[in-house]
C-alpha cells in the first residue's frame, strides 16, 4: 500500500461514517428528502450529480487503461455517491497500468 492509497482510505472512512451518520439520522429516503427541500440544498444535488457524472466518464476511459472492472465502482457511485470513485482510486493507486501501443507504434 503507497501513501496515496492510505490517504484515500483515510478520507473514505471519514466520509462513510459521515454518510452512515446521516442515513441513521434520517433514513436513505429521508436524506434525499432533505436533499431536496430547498433551492440550495436541490443545486448542491444537481452539482453533485454533474461532477459524479464527469467521475463515472472518467473512470470509464482510466478503467480500460488499467484494466479494471468498472461495473461495481458504477453501481457503489450511483448508490452510495462519492464512495465509489474514492474506492475505484485505492484499487487504481494498487496497479499499474497497461502498456499501450500507439498505432504509429506498431507499424514496421
Amino acid at each position: 500500500m503507497n501513501a496515496k492509497q492510505a490517504g484515500l482510505e483515510a478520507i473514505l472512512f471519514g466520509f462513510s461514517a459521515l454518510t452512515a451518520y446521516a442515513v441513521y439520522q434520517h433514513g436513505y429516503i429521508g436524506f434525499f428528502e432533505m436533499m431536496l427541500s430547498n433551492a440550495v440544498t436541490i443545486t448542491a444535488f444537481a452539482d453533485l450529480i454533474i461532477s459524479l457524472g464527469l467521475i463515472m466518464l472518467w473512470m470509464r476511459r482510466d478503467a480500460r487503461d488499467y484494466n479494471i472492472a468498472l461495473f461495481p465502482y458504477i453501481i457503489v457511485t450511483i448508490a452510495l455517491g462519492s464512495v465509489g470513485p474514492l474506492l475505484y482510486l485505492i484499487r487504481r493507486f494498487g496497479k499499474e497500468p497497461r502498456r499501450l501501443v500507439h498505432p504509429q507504434e506498431a507499424r514496421i
